[in-house]
């Protein structure tokens, strides 16, 4: 492992980037948190919290700004972390890592995303924060650079549709706004979303997208958006309550039948019941003054479900 290219600087605050839980959380309490310290893995459901890369030597915090699980990572137990100028791949639940270094001048990786078919073909996409996308189709052994048509490099989130097998589409929420790609990020398009609404950072694909079209973008000053890709239309949901930054979508899983929406924002949870048209907080009088980065639903949306939430100062709470 490069050491000096995957250390990053050690002045920062210990912010939760990014957090990711197994499938099979009820069962196993598996999960995992992304820090600027590390990659921290729990097995009890977000109570308490161990290193990830016991494994690995360095004089140095591994800041780790992403991690993504494989959908079958009860069974394969398949972890990918992005760090500066790579992504450290584990098969094992973390206890060992490989890395594979991107191409040079080393990107920071920002966000990860994996194939809801990865069993069969493999693939897992990494976004950077200069250097656009990039795909792996052997399990993150090696990468390869997908720009064609992607005019804005910055890549601040990644969603892939639920049918990618048939349909081959994903979404990349960037700093002026958002592209497409109908070929499995071979060529990316821009998508009729206002630049002046960006940066997009997070995005939502509906589990019925083939069907309905519908994606939830989330924007660093402008709130909340739902966008119907058949249609090219969008509009503004929660003008009046999901406002300013929205750090994190998560949509319920039974979403057709069930359409639930929960959003981070700097200081509260929001969720609503009904597509947006009203909107409560997850919790009564909740609030977060150290200011959120991250979450994770990893029961789904239900009433007492649980939630964990990250944040910028570095704690990890588990609603």
């Amino acid at each position: 492992m490069t050491e000096d290219l995957f250390t990053g600087p050690t002045d920062l605050p210990d912010q939760v980037n990014t957090l990711a839980a197994s499938s099979h959380f009820e069962q196993d309490g598996i999960c995992f948190a992304a820090r600027n310290s590390g990659l921290y893995r729990s097995d009890d459901g977000g109570r308490s919290w161990r290193s990830a890369y016991s494994s690995i030597t360095v004089d140095a915090p591994l800041t780790t700004t992403t991690v993504a699980l494989s959908p079958d990572f009860a069974s394969d137990q398949h972890v990918f972390a992005g760090v500066n100028g790579g992504v450290l791949r584990s098969m094992d639940g973390g206890q060992t890592w490989s890395s594979a270094v991107l191409p040079l001048p080393a990107p920071l990786v920002t966000t990860l995303a994996v194939s809801p078919v990865y069993a069969r073909d493999g693939v897992v996409f990494a976004g950077t924060l200069e250097d656009g996308v990039f795909r792996s189709a052997d399990r993150g052994s090696s990468w390869a650079a997908w720009n064609f048509g992607l005019l804005d490099l910055g890549v601040l989130a990644i969603a892939i549709s639920p049918g990618f097998a048939e349909d081959e589409t994903l979404f990349v929420g960037v700093e002026s706004g958002l592209f497409r790609s109908e070929n499995g990020g071979r060529a990316w398009r821009e998508r009729d979303f206002p630049p002046e609404l960006g940066p997009v950072l997070s995005v939502a694909i509906s589990p019925n997208y083939p069907n309905d079209g519908l994606l939830f973008v989330g924007t660093e000053e402008h709130g909340l958006f739902l966008v119907d890709d058949r249609a090219n239309t969008w509009r503004r949901l929660g003008e009046d309550t999901v406002t300013g930054t929205v750090n994190g979508i998560i949509l319920g899983r039974q979403y057709s039948s069930n359409p639930e929406i929960l959003v981070l924002l700097d200081d509260t949870v929001m969720v609503s019941r009904d597509k947006g048209r009203s909107w409560s907080n997850w919790q009564a009088g909740l609030r977060f003054e150290q200011g959120t980065a991250s979450i994770a639903a990893p029961q789904g949306l239900d009433p007492g479900a649980t939630l964990l939430v990250g944040l910028i100062e570095g704690g990890i709470v588990c609603l």
